[in-house]
C-alpha cells in the first residue's frame, strides 16, 4: 500500500453553479479523509461560510493556505486563489464567477505540475463564461492537454459500478466537422491511448475494445457512408493483426440497444454525443469523466453547472464523489505499477 494518501486538488468550477454544493456534500463524509487529502482551490470562507445550506447543516473546518506545500494530511485544506470578496449568487453566472473558475483551475494545474498535488478533480465550468483573452479552450480536457504538453488525450467516461467505459475519438467540436477530423492517424492514436489506459489505469491486462461506426448502420457497406470502409475498418484490422482485441465498427443503435457493450472493457465512440448520450442515460448520477493520456490524474463529474438547480440544496453529489474515488483508484494503480516488483 502507498505510504501516503494522494493529495487531490479540487477546482471549484463556476461559483454560480452547483460545483460548491457537490464539493461541500462530498466533504461532509469524513471517511473521505481515509482515502485522500482534499485541497480546495478557492477561499473557503467565500465558498462555504455563506453557503445556502439547511440551518442544521454541518460547518466544515478548513486550513486556509497560501501555498500548497503546506498541505496537512488528514485535514480539509484550501489554497487561496483570489483575494476579492465574493457574494455567491446561485444561478447567476457573471464575469467574476468565470474569472474565479479560471483562477481556481489554473492554480490547481500549476500545483499539480509542480508536484504539490497527486491528482485533480474539476467541478463544472461554463465553457462560454470561462473564456478570456488568455484562456481560449472549449473545456477542461483541451486546457489540461495543452497545459501538460500531452501530444493527445482521450475523453473517457467511466462508471466503475456498472463496468461501463466509453471514450470518444473527437470531443468538443461541431458535428459538421467530425467527418473531416476523423482520420486513420487520429483513430489509431485514440485506440492506442485507450488500450494503454485500460492496462495502466484500470489494470486490465488484455483489454477488449469495441469501435462504433460513424454513419447509420455503420455505413451499410458503403450505401450510407464510406468512412467505415475507408478509415475505421482498416485501422481495426491492423490492431487485430497486431494481437489486440479491437473489433467493429458496430452500428451504435443496435450496439447499445442490445447491451452488446457489456461484452467489452470499453467502447470507443467516434464523436461526443454518440458516446455521451448513452453513457449519461445509463450512468448520469454516478458517471465520471476521466482524461486519459495525461501524465497526471484528472477526473470530473459527468454533469454541468446546472445553474437552474444552484442554491436549492438539491444537487446530487454522487458523480463528484465517484470522480474523487476514481482519481484515488487510478493514482493507486499507477503508484503500484511504478514500484519495483520486489516491493509489491
Amino acid at each position: 500500500m502507498p505510504q501516503n494518501l494522494p493529495r487531490l486538488g479540487f477546482s471549484v468550477g463556476d461559483l454560480a453553479g452547483i460545483g460548491p454544493e457537490v464539493i461541500y456534500k462530498t466533504l461532509l463524509d469524513e471517511r473521505l479523509l481515509k482515502l485522500c487529502t482534499p485541497v480546495i482551490y478557492g477561499t473557503a470562507t467565500a465558498l462555504f461560510d455563506d453557503f445556502p445550506t439547511p440551518a442544521d447543516s454541518e460547518h466544515l473546518q478548513f486550513r486556509q493556505l497560501r501555498d500548497a506545500a503546506d498541505i496537512a494530511p488528514g485535514r480539509l485544506n484550501a489554497v487561496t486563489c483570489w483575494d476579492e470578496d465574493f457574494v455567491l449568487a446561485p444561478g447567476q453566472p457573471s464575469p467574476a464567477t468565470g474569472a474565479a473558475a479560471r483562477e481556481s483551475l489554473l492554480c490547481a494545474a500549476r500545483d499539480l505540475k509542480a508536484g504539490k498535488l497527486d491528482g485533480l478533480v474539476t467541478a463544472p465550468i461554463s465553457k462560454d463564461n470561462t473564456q478570456a483573452d488568455d484562456f481560449r479552450f472549449p473545456g477542461h480536457t483541451e486546457f489540461l492537454t495543452s497545459f501538460f504538453e500531452a501530444p493527445e488525450s482521450l475523453m473517457f467516461l467511466v462508471d466503475e459500478d456498472a463496468s461501463l467505459r466509453i471514450a470518444t475519438v473527437t470531443g468538443h467540436i461541431p458535428l459538421k466537422d467530425v467527418p473531416a477530423r476523423l482520420t486513420a492517424e487520429l483513430l489509431r492514436t485514440k485506440i492506442t491511448l485507450l488500450l494503454k489506459s485500460l492496462k495502466n489505469d484500470f489494470g486490465i491486462l488484455k483489454p477488449r475494445i469495441a469501435v462504433l461506426g460513424l454513419n447509420p448502420h455503420a455505413g451499410e457497406n458503403g450505401l450510407l457512408g464510406k468512412e467505415e470502409g475507408d478509415i475505421v475498418s482498416p485501422v481495426i484490422q491492423q490492431f487485430a493483426h497486431d494481437g489486440h482485441l479491437v473489433v467493429g465498427p458496430f452500428p451504435p443503435d443496435g450496439y447499445f440497444g442490445t447491451q452488446q457493450f457489456r461484452q467489452f472493457d470499453a467502447t470507443l465512440a467516434l464523436y461526443h454525443d454518440q458516446g455521451l448520450i448513452p453513457f449519461k442515460l445509463m450512468a448520469f448520477e454516478r458517471g465520471v469523466n476521466f482524461t486519459a493520456g495525461l501524465p497526471v490524474v484528472r477526473t470530473s463529474p459527468d454533469h454541468g453547472t446546472a445553474y437552474g438547480l444552484a442554491g436549492q440544496y438539491k444537487a446530487n453529489e454522487s458523480s463528484f464523489r465517484a470522480a474523487v474515488y476514481l482519481a484515488c483508484d487510478i493514482w493507486k494503480q499507477r503508484w503500484e505499477d511504478a514500484q519495483p516488483r520486489s516491493a509489491r
